[in-house]
């Protein structure tokens, strides 16, 4: 048995994307489909004391129609100082902020990115990295693939040997479950409920901010608060 899941790829995502990489044995990045602006593509949330911040990658959208994620292009380097300063006064009060920053601050201020599809997986590796999970991580420009939504998600299952693909629960909306079925693959939702609140600074708690915002409070006692990462 072979389980994959199947996302676009996200910049520094929340504590729920990370759990969907661990309860898989391959998490394929769906890069080749458009790029959609105001999106998780280029940008995350962190806390702080004024609320919520979002941080965003600029980026240059030469086509909004047809565009793909693997082919969007960061625009400049300016952005990653910028991010990595509002981490710095954010964050550094936070008990494990020195020790994540020791693999951090050099993703942000030490390396260069092209596109956003190549940054978004150089952070998701690391944090994978941090937290121990060791699923397979891919994209799906590595295969081939039909337009058809679900026939393409089933596709990529097949040529990826999966007999049981993972879907966050926003899909249910569209997901074809007979079509899954008609080619051998089991479809299961994932469940995003049940998290436990964390010790975190300035004000209401909140869950769907970047998972930077557990690490830094929690370090290696993250996975506790967290459902499939151990």
């Amino acid at each position: 048995m072979k389980k994959i899941a199947i996302i676009q790829s996200n910049y520094i995502p929340w504590k729920g994307y990370f759990d969907m990489i661990s309860a898989v044995d391959e998490f394929i990045l769906l890069d080749d489909v458009q790029y959609t602006r105001r999106d998780w593509r280029n940008r995350n949330q962190i806390k702080t004391p004024q609320g919520i911040q979002w941080l965003t990658v600029p980026v240059l959208v030469k086509d909004k129609y047809h565009q793909k994620i693997y082919e969007t292009e960061i625009d400049g380097i300016d952005w990653a100082a910028l991010h990595w300063k509002a981490l710095v006064q954010n964050y550094s009060n936070t008990p494990h902020f020195s020790e994540i920053a020791t693999w951090l601050e050099p993703l942000y201020l030490k390396e260069s990115y092209s596109h956003v599809s190549q940054l978004n997986r150089r952070f998701i590796e690391s944090i994978c990295n941090y937290l121990g999970i060791k699923t397979t991580i891919s994209k799906s420009s590595d295969y081939t693939l039909h337009d058809e939504k679900t026939q393409r998600l089933g596709e990529l299952c097949i040529q990826a040997g999966a007999t049981e693909y993972i879907s966050g629960p926003a899909a249910k909306g569209y997901m074809d479950e007979v079509a899954f079925a008609d080619m051998g693959i089991k479809l299961t939702w994932f469940d995003y409920a049940g998290y436990l609140d964390y010790p975190q600074l300035w004000g209401e708690f909140t869950h769907g901010v970047t998972i930077l915002d557990l690490l830094f409070n929690c370090g290696k006692d993250s996975p506790r608060y967290m459902r499939y990462v151990t």
